[in-house]
């Protein structure tokens, strides 16, 4: 069985098209399957909105989103894996070659990433060399990245001393444990960064956090920009 883990603060907005999109994919494949919403303590509707749209709800209050994934995965009864951000759309071709993959003995991976609606110059330039960057480590990116229990337990799971890129160190760890996989298929995810905050902002973070390296992703507060307040989409105003 494929259990999916959706880690999730206040995400009401977007999650109902994420978690319809799970259920489309999994009976388009003809997979047995459950949905987890590891909810992180929202102040919105996003436990409704899980529950209306046949998830399962998993609570947490970690605001950290390596421990909100790992709260969701032990509460998962699947012995294979899928992680889906809570914006992230997943449609049946990707989601059959991830389970064909581990089913022919791959032990996880990831996919190429698009973002949806409308994107800045700068972003449209980005997303491809991204995905060629991606692809050519062997890594998933973090809106979807999928395993087989064993190996996940056998990594440890997401690292909880990361408030970051924790999916590029379970993708080094899972490694580890056998054949890694990055699809030719690729998923859907909100460009709403790239819409709510200016160039000049983003290019400070990535900037702050190209200084700091490592030590930069174990802190909430130089991770502010995906643990601050969040900003609305100005596409969904």
């Amino acid at each position: 069985m494929i259990s999916f883990v959706i880690p999730a603060y206040n995400e009401a907005r977007l999650l109902g098209i994420t978690l319809r999109a799970l259920h489309a994919a999994a009976r388009a494949a003809d997979l047995e399957y459950e949905v987890i919403v590891a909810d992180d303590a929202s102040s919105d509707d996003t436990s409704q909105v899980a529950r209306e749209n046949g998830a399962r709800v998993v609570p947490a209050a970690h605001r950290q989103i390596a421990a909100t994934r790992n709260t969701g995965a032990r509460a998962a009864r699947g012995d294979l894996l899928v992680f889906v951000d809570a914006d992230t759309v997943v449609n049946p071709e990707v989601l059959a070659a991830a389970y064909n993959s581990m089913k022919s003995g791959a032990v996880g991976g990831g996919a190429g990433v698009r973002f949806e609606g409308r994107l800045p110059w700068y972003a449209r330039l980005l997303e491809p060399l991204a995905v060629w960057a991606f692809r050519m480590a062997g890594l998933a990116a973090g809106c979807f990245i999928f395993c087989t229990r064993a190996a996940f337990d056998s990594a440890g799971g997401f690292d909880q001393n990361l408030y970051g890129a924790e999916e590029i160190a379970l993708s080094r760890a899972l490694k580890r444990q056998g054949r890694f996989v990055v699809l030719k298929q690729s998923v859907r995810t909100s460009g709403r960064k790239f819409r709510a905050h200016s160039g000049w902002e983003l290019l400070l973070a990535m900037g702050r956090l190209g200084l700091l390296g490592r030590r930069g992703v174990r802190t909430r507060a130089d991770m502010a920009i995906w643990y601050d307040q969040r900003r609305e989409d100005p596409d969904l105003e």
